[in-house]
């Protein structure tokens, strides 16, 4: 049994897919599933129950599920307190994000990153809001952008930097809404709406703001695809409620939402306590100054 096996069987129980969870890991899907079928006969134990629509956890597999973050949490530690010995010549930062990331060019901040640390490897995951809680807890993280408040957090976390911004209603071009000045959440009961699927961080966000404002949604689809919810969106075939700035940045119109406090609170966290490694120290210190608070 491999360290590489454990994390390839993880990325499959949390994405429940293994076309995604290779795309997690960078790998063909040829070689996920061997690597999975490798793992299951040491074990001589079904992991994954597969169906043509669904992959699922066994029982073997549930019961795996938390030794095998353990072990790898314990394999990470190793490689940090290693890596606090050699300081940054050699490392590994492991780093969660949500799609719609705005107040950070994380792309462009990596990659200044990797250009004053080119031995350090870097990991990054994306993922809905409670599994990167989780992954952080367990040691497959370390550190995370996530929409939601510090109040929302375990105590075993905790927040480095946040900032809040703004939600509105988003239209395509032509829709009867996009020239108004604002526009009361009560007043779309007989609108479409377009929202990311359940279990994001934004999602949580915008059903506590409409469960407040009273308004029932009409939700035509749900999807994981910013790219989809925004030509959706920009065709007409529902509205959506997003971050200001991912509105306007895609090209859509944007109207203010009267009455109620719309907004939502990114943070970037990290496991409280987690000191250990320079490379995840060097990371912060490089994201913190971009990071509003």
């Amino acid at each position: 049994m491999e360290l590489r096996q454990l994390s390839h069987f993880l990325a499959v129980a949390r994405r429940r897919s293994f076309t995604q969870a290779a795309r997690d890991v960078n790998v063909v899907q040829s070689s996920l599933s061997a690597s999975i079928r490798q793992l299951e006969r040491e074990l001589g134990a079904t992991l994954f129950d597969r169906t043509t629509r669904r992959v699922e956890l066994s029982p073997a597999g549930r019961a795996l599920l938390p030794i095998a973050r353990h072990i790898l949490a314990d394999a990470r530690a190793a490689k940090a307190e290693i890596s606090a010995v050699q300081g940054l010549l050699r490392g590994q930062v492991a780093l969660g994000t949500i799609q719609m990331l705005t107040w950070v060019d994380l792309p462009e901040a990596l990659a200044r990153f990797r250009e004053a640390h080119p031995g350090v490897e870097i990991s990054l995951l994306e993922a809905p809001v409670d599994e990167m809680i989780e992954a952080l807890r367990s040691g497959e993280l370390d550190l995370a952008y996530l929409a939601c408040g510090e109040e929302d957090l375990p105590a075993a976390l905790t927040v480095i930097a946040s900032d809040t911004e703004p939600l509105a209603v988003a239209t395509g071009p032509g829709h009867p809404l996009a020239g108004q000045t604002g526009v009361r959440l009560a007043d779309l009961e007989a609108e479409s709406f377009v929202e990311f699927q359940a279990g994001t961080g934004l999602q949580t966000v915008v059903d506590r703001l409409c469960l407040d404002a009273g308004l029932n949604r009409r939700i035509v689809l749900r999807t994981t695809q910013l790219e989809l919810l925004v030509s959706l969106v920009r065709h007409g075939l529902g509205i959506a409620i997003l971050p200001v700035g991912v509105a306007e940045e895609a090209g859509l119109r944007t109207i203010p939402i009267i009455g109620d406090t719309a907004t939502r609170t990114v943070a970037l966290v990290t496991r409280t306590g987690h000191d250990t490694n320079p490379a995840v120290s060097a990371l912060i210190n490089l994201l913190r100054p971009t990071a509003p608070t």
